[in-house]
Order: structure tokens, then C-alpha cells, then sequence
């Protein structure tokens, strides 16, 4: 299921890194294909079509397979065949140290978030891939502005294959909720009133939990929204009376979703993905109602594509080549998939009427007339690097609401 994927722990590079390096998860089968790349030194083609596997820990193949399986339909000389593996974030720098270690990298193409990327920058994993292949990757003079800002997130290291607005959003039920909060005052007010019935996801674990945390700074005027340190006085302060009324952080998104469909919580947090992709799964009832609260701007979020140093010369070529075709209008149109990163598309001038009918047909139905509209007119903010995200997680976790998070 769609929605179940979604729990992958987003959390970023730093925070992880203790638990990724201890993983030394074996290579796959397979051996590299042609030589490793000498100093940057990459043919424009590869010398014979490539095996390319693919590694994902995103929840990215959900938008951009049908992307990469046409262009291998269409360009057999460069790549024969793709093989697809997924694992969770805190398994991908000890999957990829073990291979490199070993002198195998079978691994072509990485498709992470910015937990990911920001792990293996720290650890000297990736291939850096700009500014020295600038002009393959041409199409990324195509992103749009908020899609820009993310791949600045990247440096040099990734490359932007998908971005959404992401939230923090509010969703409840209208037969529960006549009527929701609209502030940030009015959300802590209904939890007092109702204990228990406001949830939100620990944040190292979940998206729309992240992106409240990431949020609510800027809701609630504070002095320094990207220094949870110095900045966030009036965040910490609210989280930690909205804590009292809060009963148990479910571990993962998903849970949330479960919570409010079930009627053990009345609101919950979310995103214009999390909105969308379980009412077209049925997870989540059909009538279910978003809102923002006032103060509200976007915290956006993407995923990126990595190479792994030790990647063969032929296998940079290939993937080089791929990612210049997914950044295509044309391919790109293909993200909006069933809502799952809402809209998806990475480059500008991306339209719903471009995207399979499939696509169409489930964002028609359970699409919000009004998130272009939001979209459009509020701010759309980065999230915070690595290393202030994590200053920001482990403090929610020791002084909001570790112990009762559910294990």
C-alpha cells in the first residue's frame, strides 16, 4: 500500500548517521559495469549499454519509474536492463560503504530524500556531480523557483527529480469537526477542550510531522524559524502545552491517517501528499477536510538523485542521460501520480492536463480545488539543514514528546 511506504524515517543526514554506519547491509549480486570514473572523466555514451540498479529510500519509484522504464524503452544502447531494490534510510550508507569497501559498487542510481543525500555528503559517498556535468543536466535550468531552493539543499551532489510544498496542513473530519481551528491558539484550544484527539506523528519519523515542527515557527512569528536553538522560544513553548493534551505520538504518518479515519483522533497534521494519497487509497475517508492556520507558509521538501562514488564510467554516463530525460516536461508530468507527492513536478509549466490519465483522474476526484490557490499565494520556506534538524529532533525528543511516542 501507497500510504504504508510513506513511513520510511525522513529524517536528516546527521541525526541517522550513527545508526546508518552501523549497518553494513551486503552488496547485491552483480559486479560494476567498465572501469570506475578517473578524475571526472565520463564518456557522453556508455561504451556498451549497461545493467543500471536502482536503489531507493524514498518512496521515489512511486513517481518516477514509469519515467525510467520508457527511457530504457526507448534508448536500449544505453541502458539493457534496470533492476529496482528499496530499503529504508537508515540501511543506505551502510549498504553503500559495504559495496565500496568491497571494491563493487553495483549500485548506479540512488533515488533519496534529503535525509539521504545530506548522510552520504557527510560521509564522502556521492559522485559530485556539478558543476562538472552541468551541461547534461541542462534541464535543470527548467526548476521552478521553490524546486530551485531545494536543489541548492543538494550542492553539488544531487540533482532534483521531484519536489512538492509539502505543509504543515491540518486535516479533519467535518461530521467530527463543524468547526476548525483556523490558528495556531484555536488548535491548542480544541486540544485542551478534547485530550487526546490532536495527533501528530514523532517528527523523525514522519513528514508532516517534521514539517509542523519546521512550521510552526513561522506560524507563530518567531525570531529565528531555521534556528531551533536561539530562535524558536515561542515553538518550544507551544509544543510543550499542547503536549500535555496529547495522549501518544504514533512512530510513523500512517498511523495518523488510521487515527483520524477510525475516530481516535479528531485533527492531525499533514501534507498535500498525505491529504490526497490515502483518500485514493481508501485509507482515509473521502470527505476528510484540509485547512492552514494563520501565519501559515509552505516547508517544502524533494527528492534528489545520487551516484555512488565507485560508480563505473559507463554506469555515470547512463544515469547522466536518465536524469537529463526525467527533468523533461513530458516525464516530469508523470510525478503528479495518485497525489502521493502533491503536485510532484520539479520543473516549471507542468500541468495536470500533461499527466497520465490515470493521474488525472484521481487528482479530479480527490485533488483540492483550493491547493493552487495556496500554493501560489504563501511562502514557501526550505527546511532546515542538517544539522539544525537534528539540534530540533532530539530536543522534541528529550523535552516534548519522546516518552510517549509509540513503539
Amino acid at each position: 500500500m501507497r500510504a504504508n511506504r510513506r513511513t520510511v524515517m525522513l529524517v536528516s543526514g546527521t541525526l541517522v548517521l550513527g545508526l546508518l554506519t552501523a549497518c553494513g547491509a551486503p552488496s547485491g549480486p552483480g559486479q560494476s559495469q567498465g572501469p570506475a570514473a578517473a578524475n571526472g572523466v565520463v564518456p557522453d555514451s556508455p561504451s556498451q549499454p549497461v545493467t543500471l540498479n536502482v536503489l531507493d529510500v524514498a518512496g521515489n519509484l512511486q513517481l518516477t519509474q514509469g519515467m525510467i522504464d520508457e527511457f530504457v524503452q526507448q534508448n536500449p544502447n544505453v541502458i539493457s536492463k534496470v533492476t529496482y531494490s528499496k530499503a529504508g534510510a537508515p540501511e543506505l550508507v551502510g549498504k553503500i560503504k559495504a559495496q565500496q569497501g568491497a571494491g563493487r559498487v553495483d549500485i548506479g542510481l540512488v533515488l533519496t530524500g534529503v535525509d539521504g543525500l545530506a548522510a552520504g555528503v557527510e560521509q564522502g559517498l556521492w559522485e559530485q556531480l556539478l558543476p562538472t556535468f552541468s551541461d547534461r543536466l541542462s534541464n535543470m535550468n527548467n526548476y521552478q523557483d521553490a524546486a530551485a531552493k531545494m536543489q541548492d539543499l543538494a550542492g553539488d551532489y544531487g540533482v532534483t527529480v521531484t519536489y512538492y510544498p509539502s505543509g504543515p496542513l491540518i486535516e479533519y473530519l467535518p461530521g467530527k469537526v463543524a468547526d476548525p481551528p483556523r490558528t495556531a491558539e484555536e488548535l491548542l484550544a480544541y486540544a485542551k477542550a478534547h485530550p487526546g484527539k490532536v495527533e501528530y506523528a514523532r517528527p523523525a519519523n514522519s513528514g508532516p510531522g517534521r514539517t509542523f515542527l519546521m512550521g510552526l515557527p513561522y506560524i507563530l512569528g518567531d525570531t529565528g524559524p531555521k534556528d531551533p536553538v536561539s530562535g524558536w522560544a515561542k515553538t518550544w513553548e507551544y509544543l510543550t502545552e499542547l503536549n500535555k493534551y496529547i495522549t501518544t505520538y504514533p512512530s510513523g504518518t500512517t498511523q495518523t491517517m488510521k487515527d483520524l479515519a477510525n475516530g481516535t483522533a479528531d485533527i492531525i497534521l499533514t501534507t498535500t501528499g498525505w491529504d490526497i494519497n490515502p483518500r485514493v487509497l481508501g485509507t482515509v475517508p473521502e470527505d476528510a477536510k484540509t485547512g492552514t492556520l494563520e501565519g501559515f507558509h509552505w516547508v517544502t521538501d524533494a527528492h534528489y538523485a545520487v551516484v555512488p562514488k565507485g560508480a563505473s564510467a559507463d554506469q555515470q554516463a547512463a544515469v547522466l542521460k536518465l536524469v537529463q530525460f526525467m527533468l523533461t516536461k513530458e516525464q516530469q508530468a508523470k510525478a503528479y501520480d495518485d497525489g502521493y507527492f502533491y503536485p510532484g513536478p520539479a520543473v516549471k509549466d507542468v500541468d495536470i492536463s500533461m499527466a497520465p490519465q490515470k493521474s488525472q483522474d484521481a487528482i479530479k476526484k480527490f485533488g483540492r480545488a483550493e491547493y493552487d490557490a495556496l500554493i501560489a499565494d504563501n511562502p514557501k520556506e526550505t527546511p532546515l539543514d542538517a544539522k539544525a534538524v537534528v539540534t530540533a529532533f532530539d530536543k522534541w525528543d528529550r523535552e516534548i514528546g519522546g516518552a510517549k511516542v509509540q513503539k
